[in-house]
């Protein structure tokens, strides 16, 4: 079942192996958000940047004048530093962890927390190019889970309020760590039934170019 880590019933050997692969979990892949790409999708730093230099840009044409349009770019700049300031500790205290069994997220800034994913629970991995090679992934979780947006956030797919999808972002070569997880579940489903008779293949996570 999927788990959250640091839990107040848990022991320190259950916590560490919530979020450590074990002995016998084969890692397949593990990574960490960059700081940059995280702050431009999930912080939306351009959109923030364009706001306030729409406002500076009012302050002139509207009688503000300079002073008025250099003190909104200040405090544009100053909420710009926050907010990539925020996005440098997130991506410093993430870590994704993709195993033969499961998909591990070891997030929180002031509070540590640990995401398990097993394989078997995951129906689609979505797939969004950010460019320059990075992407992000969002795991479609099969059933209910008791998953909270605000848990996950800020890796949390945007807008999937009454159905959170994790999401792992600013991946560096996404298409490569995509198509991994592609191939985890469907040997993972293989593993999990192997006296079925040979029949479609179950649906693997659909690597898919879009999000909202």
């Amino acid at each position: 079942a999927m788990s959250e880590g640091r839990g107040p019933l848990l022991s320190a050997s259950q916590a560490e192996t919530l979020w450590r692969p074990q002995a016998d979990e084969a890692v397949l892949w593990q990574g960490a958000p960059d700081a940059m790409v995280l702050a431009r999708t999930a912080f939306r730093t351009p959109v923030i940047a364009g706001y306030f230099a729409l406002l500076a840009a009012i302050a002139i044409l509207f009688g503000g004048g300079l002073g008025g349009a250099a003190l909104t770019l200040l405090a544009g700049a100053a909420v710009m530093a926050i907010l990539s300031a925020i996005a440098f500790v997130s991506a410093r205290t993430t870590r994704y962890i993709l195993t033969d069994r499961r998909i591990i997220l070891h997030v929180g800034m002031a509070i540590e927390k640990t995401i398990n994913l097993p394989l078997a629970k995951i129906g689609a991995a979505d797939l969004a190019d950010r460019g320059h090679g990075y992407g992000e992934i969002a795991l479609e979780v099969i059933g209910g889970h008791s998953l909270g947006y605000l848990l996950l956030w800020p890796h949390a797919r945007p807008w999937r309020f009454s159905h959170p999808q994790p999401m792992m972002r600013g991946l560096a070569d996404a298409a490569t760590v995509a198509e991994r997880l592609a191939k985890a579940v469907a040997a993972h489903n293989r593993i999990e039934r192997p006296d079925a008779k040979p029949a479609p293949a179950t649906p693997t996570p659909t690597i898919e170019g879009a999000l909202a």
